[in-house]
């Protein structure tokens, strides 16, 4: 089975409320200290979750002989400490953080103290302590590792103390060592879908145990497995779950497009929560072409399992397709749930999907989404590495980039496996279990393997690095359900706002062009001001990739593009002249919706002067939003778009550029504009003041009408040039290849004559 790894820097912690003695005060060593800092001694003594468990990370797996040295430097403060907790494991003890050291400049932790569980000693509570007596766990141990920051900003170990006054525990027995013990995310799912069919403590933990091939490897003990499923029972929003249903009925009254659905009592849910308001419906029947399911909430622990589905919008900015409340992770709950959003949806299936590689939601996904290619987040991915390898990590500098350059960088399937193959034998990994994994999931989650779909991103090579959160910086890891409705709305409207701050500089700033192409020029008409950047950066390449005919047998010619002084980096691109449909092997078109400078420098180079229709995707376009692309029938929204307060803003906005666009063209269309806005205006007023039985509708004056039929007669000559121009390529395309025949038949015929004329020759001889 696949299970699902640990971070530790973002795991809950858990606090030991004993407090410290006074040997934690003088446990960091300062005997020269920089005037320039303070040290703080944390009151509460985070208890390090483990790293090194079958559900987590089992780091012992690596180099028996990797130990801890003064001087070791680690990337970050976070590495270290995974280090010293796997080393632990190894050693035989549990750790947790003790004190730290903060710069009086930035208020940053500089200095940082891992310990031994059994470190100090704890105070005597007097009268205030609990009547139960408790276990004497702390012994005055000195063992410990404290790390500094160092100018580089990387860490660096200041002070290593390794003996440990007491015994340590036998590698069977270590599993039970609290640093060591974790119910990670994916055995959480594993437990949820085992005690929602009726399994006791005792069963689930059979279960683990097998599947992981014996208690040593589970990761945690049969209390911490009957402690997880009696919190799950009794897991419910809170008291800040009135807060939510209040929101959702507040919600259904004000917007008759909002959906949502409760798996279970709406009034008292102990299962999943799902909405969606009417503007997320309507932007999945617009930019549901790829959707990326983002459960951040289970990889940072956060405090509300707050999970949206999002995308991408016609300006490449994350847009909204609806949220859920996780109450419960089983497999059921989440068919449930992708069942519940696709209705929501109308029944329509995206293209793509990305998740993390959680095996329960893998299973979900494709239950729910059987035509739907899924893909793996990539940063989760590449965050597991961290966690997996992180022996590696250490003691080869090097692994990480040649890691991610194989992964990244390589443009073929077999320069990928042969890649990977020769990074597995220089760093002797041939028999690393994750690895192998990965390895045979790779088409869900390398990207040599999937840019044959559309996942909308900007750069093949970018896949996710980073999984696109619509609510980074509003919902984080210490946001509670109290305030979470709140700081929803919020970032509601900030996405709102951007949008429009995009339509508007789209609409009012135009781009400068950098070359004298009609085509580039046609894009700037045609595309958002974000896309359009894009397609202009290939369309400049171009003039670095020149390219040559390697093939002009059949209907299709192939071309072979490479930059100029880099022959080696070629790409190849079938061309079919007639119908104008080209294939290039970076697959960037299938993959971002935006042509590649290899196809644009065949282009270039047969007189194809205007972007063909059939590579102009209308999600990347202004008019994106213009017309309905799903049945609002299907949908469940109103009939009339208008019976909606935020459908009718946004068509009156939209409106409202449009105009405002045309208005200002010449001062005679202006002076047109402002007297109809100052009639609109007037007929507004009286709507609002006595209702909409007042306003008539006076017929246009002359110069409206003149104004309308000037542009109507417009817009039917452009589209005739169009037509006109596209003829004309069209022509002169046959006419290369007529000329090409031609040439091919003089040949031909000049070399039928040389042979006759010898065979002459050899009959008169």
């Amino acid at each position: 089975m696949d299970y699902k790894p640990l971070t530790i820097g973002n795991d809950v912690v858990e606090f030991d409320l004993g407090g410290s003695g006074e040997d934690d005060a003088i446990a960091l060593d300062l005997e020269h200290p920089d005037d320039g800092y303070d040290l703080f001694e944390e009151d509460d003594l985070v208890q390090l979750a483990s790293s090194s468990a079958r559900f987590g990370d089992d780091l012992g797996n690596g180099d028996p002989n990797l130990e801890p040295y003064e001087g070791m430097e680690f990337d970050s403060e976070q590495a270290s400490r995974i280090f010293y907790n796997s080393y632990a494991r190894r050693v035989g003890f549990s750790t947790r953080v003790s004190v730290y050291q903060r710069s009086r400049r930035d208020g940053s932790i500089i200095c940082r103290q891992i310990v031994c569980s059994r470190e100090g000693f704890r105070r005597d509570g007097g009268e205030n302590r609990s009547k139960r007596q408790r276990t004497i766990t702390r012994v005055g141990c000195k063992a410990q590792m404290t790390v500094k920051k160092q100018n580089s900003g990387r860490w660096a170990v200041s002070k290593l103390v390794k003996e440990h006054s007491h015994e340590l525990v036998p590698p069977d027995k270590v599993h039970c060592l609290r640093s060591h013990r974790h119910v990670s995310g994916p055995a959480r799912s594993l437990i949820d879908t085992l005690q929602a069919a009726g399994m006791g403590p005792s069963g689930v933990m059979s279960v683990l145990i097998k599947e992981s091939g014996g208690i040593n490897n589970v990761g945690f003990t049969k209390v911490d497995c009957q402690n997880y499923m009696s919190s799950s029972r009794q897991r419910t929003l809170g008291s800040g779950g009135q807060l939510v249903f209040d929101y959702l009925k507040r919600m259904q009254d004000e917007d008759p497009g909002f959906f949502c659905a409760v798996q279970g009592d709406f009034e008292n849910s102990t299962g999943n929560i799902f909405w969606a308001d009417s503007n997320s419906r309507m932007n999945y029947s617009y930019f549901g072409d790829t959707v990326t399911f983002d459960t951040t909430y289970r990889t940072n622990r956060y405090r509300v399992p707050f999970a949206p589905f999002t995308g991408w919008n016609h300006h490449g900015q994350p847009v909204l397709f609806g949220c859920a409340l996780l109450l419960n992770e089983s497999e059921s709950s989440f068919v449930w749930l992708f069942q519940t959003w696709l209705a929501a949806m109308s029944g329509c299936q995206p293209v793509s999907i990305t998740t993390d590689q959680d095996r329960i939601i893998r299973a979900a996904v494709v239950q729910v989404f059987p035509g739907t290619r899924h893909r793996f987040c990539k940063w989760n991915v590449f965050r597991e590495a961290q966690e997996k390898l992180s022996h590696i990590y250490q003691s080869h500098p090097t692994f990480e980039a040649e890691f991610l350059r194989c992964i990244n960088v390589t443009e073929t399937i077999d320069e990928f496996e042969i890649c990977w193959e020769s990074l597995l034998k220089r760093y002797d990994l041939d028999s690393n279990e994750w690895l192998q994994s990965m390895f045979y999931a790779r088409q869900q989650w390398v990207p040599v393997f999937l840019r044959d779909t559309f996942f909308g991103e900007m750069f093949v090579t970018q896949g996710s690095d980073n999984i696109n959160s619509y609510f980074d910086g509003y919902i984080n890891a210490s946001t509670n359900i109290q305030v979470l409705i709140k700081q929803y709305e919020k970032a509601i409207a900030t996405r709102h706002e951007k949008e429009v701050k995009a339509d508007y500089d789209t609409l009012n700033i135009s781009p400068v062009l950098r070359t004298p192409s009609p085509m580039e020029k046609q894009a700037a008409k045609l595309y958002t001001r974000i896309i359009f950047m894009k397609f202009q950066e290939e369309l400049v390449e171009t003039l670095a990739y020149p390219a040559t005919v390697v093939d002009n047998t059949g209907s299709e010619t192939m071309f072979r593009v490479a930059k100029y002084g880099e022959d080696h980096k070629g790409h190849f691109v079938k061309f079919n002249v007639f119908e104008k449909k080209a294939s290039c092997s970076c697959q960037m078109f299938e993959f971002s919706g935006i042509i590649c400078r290899h196809i644009l420098a065949v282009f270039r180079v047969t007189n194809v002067l205007t972007l063909p229709s059939h590579y102009i995707l209308k999600r990347w376009t202004r008019n994106a939003k213009s017309g309905v692309l799903l049945d609002e029938h299907a949908l469940g929204l109103p009939n009339d778009s208008q019976d909606s307060s935020a459908a009718r803003y946004d068509n009156l906005r939209r409106e409202a550029i449009k105009y405002v666009e045309e208005g200002a063209e010449s001062e005679c269309v202006y002076n047109v504009a402002v007297d109809a806005l100052r009639e609109a205006a007037n007929k507004v007023a009286a709507a609002k003041k006595h209702g909409p039985g007042v306003v008539q509708h006076t017929p246009k004056n002359c110069s409206q009408q003149l104004l309308s039929c000037t542009v109507d007669q417009d817009k039917k000559i452009e589209e005739l040039a169009a037509e006109l121009e596209i003829a004309i390529q069209r022509c002169e395309a046959y006419q290369v290849k007529l000329l090409t025949i031609l040439k091919d038949m003089e040949e031909q015929k000049l070399k039928i004559s040389v042979n006759v004329r010898n065979v002459r020759l050899n009959l008169k001889m």
